[in-house]
């Protein structure tokens, strides 16, 4: 079996991944990865292949949670990431069920305003970074407005969710165990107590809509509704504030061509930022029985994970794949993942970033780096520590 070594702490590869990718999809495709102790896919064939593959998903010997961490699992027994059907099925279909296409396509209005605000309020001089100023707090108040919570809870809501998606980086200590649990007590309380004043006064949000489908006798119990409420807050923002993030960075330094963000290129440029800087890098799976994947075999019971991040950069499927090209012909890329579990705040983020991008170029079009920007030690997230500019 073919092996990889690779720190995902180590500084070069944080701030460049992809050549790994390339040298791991050229020995392998699929390799073990030493330092997380599992299979690794790095070509898109593999990968689109597994993200469908029934014979993957949660582990179904899940060991118990430890002490410190009783409120972190239990509202991660809710998540529809780590739910399998027929659970995953019932859930995710109420969420859809609320989640409609006609709901998000009538966020455009909130989403123009808010990025006009958050415009407006940027200093007339430089630095400026934009990762607090816009790329934050855009995402994390749309999804406020989503749910129907305060918006001007939002910075709750946003220490909240940083602290419990540290639990998913590379290098996590007790300290930062200890902190998402506290996060998460303080989140569940909070949800509990907005969610039973929403009972008696429901609202046009979607946690109105889940309580209603709730009370359908469709089964929805308040665990379930506060472990979707905070994987739609968790998961709504945090990866496209990351998108948005990199995408700015990358725009910036192409030089690219302010035709790319006009309303009619404006989707496919978006398509190929995702595709060629995604926010999301791994996704992990186990096997339920036992899968050949050509040199290697994935044993039941064992883990593998799925690089989104190199699925992007495979010259078999696109051409020249480490150029930015927004005018390359739309292919599938795996940025929002794939088959059962794909990203259900897709449509979400990709409204919210085909709508601030050309505002944000508009806004500030002589913008330029203040330095060069660099990326954060947070894999399996691919994120920026700071994003500074000059008007």
């Amino acid at each position: 079996m073919k092996r990889l070594s690779q720190s995902p702490l180590d500084p070069g590869f944080i701030q460049n991944p992809y050549a790994v990718y390339d040298e791991a999809r050229a020995r392998g495709p699929v390799l073990y990865w030493e330092d997380y102790g599992m299979l690794a896919a790095f070509d898109a064939a593999t990968i689109t292949a597994l993200l469908r593959d029934r014979r993957l998903g949660q582990n179904p010997e899940p060991a118990p949670a430890p002490a410190h961490l009783t409120q972190w699992h239990r509202v991660e027994a809710h998540s529809m990431l780590e739910l399998e059907p027929p659970r995953h099925t019932r859930l995710r279909a109420q969420v859809l069920r609320a989640f409609t296409s006609r709901r998000i396509a009538n966020l455009q209005p909130d989403i123009d305003q808010i990025m006009q605000e958050l415009l407006a309020a940027l200093p007339a001089t430089g630095p400026i970074d934009l990762i607090p100023q816009v790329c934050t707090q855009l995402p994390v108040r749309i999804i406020a407005r989503l749910l129907g919570v305060p918006e001007e809870r939002w910075p709750d809501l946003l220490r909240w969710s940083n602290t419990m998606v540290a639990m998913y980086m590379a290098g996590r200590s007790r300290a930062i165990e200890d902190a998402a649990e506290a996060a998460t007590g303080e989140f569940v309380s909070y949800l509990t107590d907005y969610i039973d004043r929403r009972r008696g006064d429901p609202g046009n949000d979607l946690i109105s809509e889940l309580i209603a489908t709730e009370s359908a006798g469709e089964k929805l119990s308040s665990e379930e509704l506060i472990g979707t409420c905070i994987l739609l807050l968790n998961a709504g923002h945090e990866a496209t504030v990351h998108a948005m993030g990199n995408a700015v960075k990358c725009l910036l330094e192409h030089q690219t061509d302010p035709l790319a963000l006009a309303p009619q290129n404006i989707a496919a440029t978006v398509e190929e930022l995702l595709r060629f800087d995604p926010p999301l890098h791994m996704f992990t799976r186990y096997a339920y029985e036992d899968i050949d994947l050509g040199d290697v075999t994935l044993k039941k019971g064992d883990e593998i994970a799925l690089i989104l991040g190199a699925a992007g950069h495979d010259p078999d499927i696109h051409v020249a794949p480490d150029l930015f090209n927004p005018q390359r012909p739309g292919r599938p890329h795996a940025a929002f993942g794939g088959g059962l579990h794909f990203c259900v705040g897709a449509p979400l983020a990709r409204l919210e970033l085909q709508s601030a991008l050309p505002a944000l170029f508009a806004h500030l079009p002589g913008m330029t780096l203040a330095e060069t920007p660099r990326y954060a030690a947070t894999y399996h997230f691919h994120r920026l520590e700071k994003l500074l500019i000059q008007p």
